[in-house]
């Protein structure tokens, strides 16, 4: 059970409700794609997928979605971006996330696309 205090699963080192807490509880938005990246690799650790849904582009979105209960997400790696700041509208973030499934360590890997949508970033799909 991860509390305001614990520290947050995005890997910043910050107590979670002053990391991604505050974007999931919707108090602010993630000023960057990077940042909206690490929001959501919470999100499945936390098993938000109201949060999920909410920064996935509704184009790309899928229309049920549910987490594996037998994944636990431990860290996330950012392996590299491109755009995506505070004054850009599109942008990429190429990441590693690592999770533990029926006492196995794993990883997934994908370069991640993200768009501004009226001041939000959000999620679009993969990119190559």
């Amino acid at each position: 059970m991860i509390t305001d205090e614990s520290r947050c699963p995005c890997g910043l080192g910050e107590p979670y409700g002053a990391c991604c807490g505050r974007f999931h509880r919707g108090t602010v938005t993630a000023p960057t794609a990077e940042l909206l990246m690490r929001s959501r690799f919470s999100a499945f650790a936390v098993g938000d997928t109201a949060y999920l849904a909410e920064t996935w582009h509704p184009k790309t979105r899928p229309a049920d979605l549910e987490l594996d209960p037998g994944r636990r997400w431990t860290f996330l790696e950012i392996l590299g971006k491109t755009g995506g700041g505070l004054l850009e509208n599109e942008g990429t973030v190429e990441f590693r996330a690592h999770y533990r499934q029926d006492r196995r360590a794993d990883s997934m890997h994908e370069n991640s696309g993200f768009v501004r949508v009226d001041r939000q970033w959000i999620y679009v799909a993969p990119v190559s």
